[in-house]
């Protein structure tokens, strides 16, 4: 097998568990219940790790195609443009610090500058484009506390479980499948990490 077509498989297969943990999603935040986390920025920040950013940004693409595809929209698309927009925003920033120089310090770096962007992304993105795409026109007043107690403590758990879960996952999956070593057990960068 070469090595883009192994690339192509496990880019695939990424996506396909991505897809799968779609379906579990859960409320965190009592008082808003339609703000749902699920698990499937995982396998996108495993992929943008182990093969760059791009390939984060893509497996996101291709979930939310899939979900859209198998299931339908239930919230005539701002729910799938919404996990998209927020994915990217954690996956794209951590993908690329992290493989600027892979270490453990750039990978907990590129996570915590991609916690930083899912907030910033999260605000903007539902003041100016999705709360009015979804028909919702909230007062200033509402707007403030779906903001303070809604989207900060919601995209920051978020981004809390998926990076501590993406930095355990991928320090024992690096060399089996992306057949790399992590560098996170180590202090300095290994030059000669090839991506196979």
């Amino acid at each position: 097998m070469n090595k883009n077509t192994n690339k192509l498989i496990k880019i695939s297969l990424l996506s396909a568990i991505a897809l799968i943990l779609m379906y579990f999603e859960f409320p965190v935040i009592p008082i808003f219940p339609w703000l749902k986390i699920d698990l499937s920025d995982v396998p996108a920040l495993l992929g943008a790790f182990g093969f760059g950013p791009l390939v984060g940004v893509l497996i996101e693409f291709i979930k939310n195609i899939l979900i859209l595809l198998i299931k339908g929209s239930q919230s005539g698309f701002v729910g799938e443009l919404a996990n998209f927009l927020i994915g990217v925003s954690l996956i794209l920033p951590a993908g690329i610090v992290y493989n600027r120089n892979k270490s453990k310090k750039t990978a907990l770096l590129g996570m915590i500058l991609g916690s930083a962007c899912i907030q910033i992304v999260g605000i903007l993105a539902n003041v100016y484009l999705l709360l009015p795409a979804y028909g919702m026109h909230l007062e200033s007043a509402e707007l403030l506390k779906y903001v303070t107690w809604g989207l900060l403590p919601f995209n920051g758990i978020k981004a809390i479980l998926v990076s501590v879960l993406t930095y355990i996952l991928y320090k024992k999956v690096s060399v089996s499948i992306f057949k790399v070593d992590s560098n996170f057990g180590s202090k300095e960068n290994n030059k000669n990490t090839i991506i196979q």
